[in-house]
């Protein structure tokens, strides 16, 4: 069959060529890792993302404090995948996968695209999780993406700012220099540690009505550990080494209710405490991606309470051998949800896809290598999990730094993070301070509009020649009289006249 391409309405559907298609869903460690194994496959493989770079999200907390540029830890996927000659890149969030006729539909702006498959890949990932109170995140913005990352980074810095100014004036700014961190997790524990260091370290020369070490940095969670993922004795010795650092952590409160200047926490007693604070970061609960309903629906398969999708041992979905789920999106053996299940998962998926294409017997159900768990506390800090073995302090704090720059891609990427490291680490400086209103509140103005972005954005007009043709000459007359001002020696010169 010759490369095809059919229009259905407004709709493309669009198919490469006649070799097997694979789709994946989702350009995160689950999306990139699949299709980087199907590079030497004799497939075409289409990656359908909402966003069109690589985001190692583990690190989206030092761009939020100012460490690292979101270039750093999120490299265009086109650019990664350069090289690999079968893959193609497009970029639209996939709202819809229909299992009957094979095809997924995707939006961008207005734009809708049908792509079909073969084989289908869905690493979709997760997003955060309010617990039923999405309006929280009005206030609270979470951990999960670049904007998230910007926006938190604008409010950070602009809290300092805007405390200063209100100092100067002699009001109280309390409210202003109070941070608080929803989520006692590994993100949670790394974005208050850095905050802290931030406050109490870096800023502590900087301003002159305000004290920035006079800041208070609130870890908060329902949980009555720190950590609870890495055991108790590490959560211990966690939770102790940020109250070092300053962070007071308040553990068995729940948030009940979030505005612009504070929040609500309940204790299991019924007592409750409001805590003024301008600045939130939500790091608690994530939410699988609603295409996990949308799959369930079709195939009958379960879902846990955190939207993620039961499936077969090999990752497939009952009566569909041809999509595989990876990542935080799939219920399975209690897996955790860790860049390595979905790197694991992906490569997994698209082995089996090679293997079929060649007739090879399965591989066997799907089997997770745990290689342990890490989280920084503070500079030249942190815990580590690995199998049986428990490590803290320097030796896991460098641990951590093998590890997160051996998963940063590419050798650009590596070399400026270590620069910026050895900057806030060994000095007290941030090289990414730059914070604009425009991080702060073009989330929140974007979600006033009924469209959204679609609203922001026209179709293209109709040509006019003639109007082109008199800009032209606009243009043309301009650059000759530049050119003739310097030729001349005119610039700077009075003439008479």
């Amino acid at each position: 069959m010759a490369a095809e391409e059919a229009i259905s309405s407004d709709r493309e559907l669009v198919r490469r060529s006649d070799r097997h298609q694979v789709v994946v869903i989702g350009s995160g460690f689950g999306g990139l890792f699949g299709t980087e194994a199907l590079k030497r496959s004799d497939v075409d493989v289409t990656m359908i993302a909402k966003t069109s770079h690589h985001l190692f999200q583990p690190l989206l907390y030092q761009v939020a404090t100012g460490i690292l540029s979101e270039g750093e830890i999120a490299p265009p996927t086109r650019e990664v995948l350069s090289s690999q000659k079968n893959a193609q890149v497009l970029l639209g969030e996939v709202t819809d996968i229909d299992l009957e006729t094979r095809t997924v539909t995707s939006h961008v702006l207005g734009r809708e695209l049908k792509t079909p498959y073969d084989s289908l890949i869905v690493a979709a990932g997760a997003g955060q999780s309010y617990f039923g109170n999405d309006h929280f995140a009005e206030y609270a913005p979470g951990m999960k993406s670049i904007d998230d990352a910007l926006e938190l980074r604008g409010r950070i810095f602009g809290a300092f700012e805007m405390a200063e100014l209100g100092a100067s004036r002699g009001e109280n700014v309390d409210h202003l220099l109070t941070f608080v961190v929803v989520g006692a997790g590994p993100t949670g524990v790394e974005m208050a540690g850095q905050i802290a260091e931030l406050a109490h370290r870096t800023l502590k020369k900087d301003f002159r009505a305000i004290n920035s070490k006079h800041a208070r940095v609130i870890l908060v969670d329902a949980a009555p550990q720190v950590l609870p993922p890495f055991g108790q004795k590490l959560g211990t010795w966690t939770e102790k080494k940020l109250e070092t650092l300053g962070v007071e952590v308040k553990l068995g409160g729940m948030v009940t209710d979030v505005d612009e200047r504070g929040l609500v926490l309940k204790y299991k007693d019924g007592s409750e405490e409001r805590i003024s604070s301008v600045t939130k970061v939500w790091a608690a609960g994530v939410q699988a991606n609603p295409l996990g309903k949308t799959l369930s629906e079709q195939t009958g398969a379960g879902l846990d309470r955190a939207g993620r999708i039961s499936v077969n041992p090999d990752l497939t979905l009952p009566g569909h051998p041809e999509v595989f789920v990876v990542g935080d999106m799939i219920s399975l053996d209690n897996l955790p949800g860790v860049a390595q299940v979905a790197i694991q998962g992906a490569k997994y998926a698209a082995h089996e896809i090679d293997n079929r294409l060649k007739g090879k017997a399965p591989q066997g159900p799907f089997r997770y290598h745990d290689k342990g768990s890490m989280a920084i506390v503070s500079r030249f800090e942190a815990v580590a999990m690995v199998g049986k073995l428990r490590l803290t302090g320097f030796l896991a704090w460098l641990m951590w730094l093998i590890v997160h720059l051996f998963y940063i891609t590419g050798f650009k990427n590596r070399v400026t993070a270590i620069l910026h490291w050895f900057i806030s680490f060994i000095g007290r400086g941030r090289s990414e301070r730059t914070m604009t209103e425009q991080q702060i509140f073009a989330r929140i103005a974007l979600q006033r509009l009924k469209g959204g972005t679609t609203e922001l954005v026209s179709e293209p007009g109709e040509y006019d020649a003639e109007a082109e043709r008199v800009r032209r000459e606009e243009l043309e007359a301009r650059a000759a009289e530049e050119a003739h001002l310097t030729d001349d020696n005119l610039r700077g010169v009075h003439l008479p006249g």
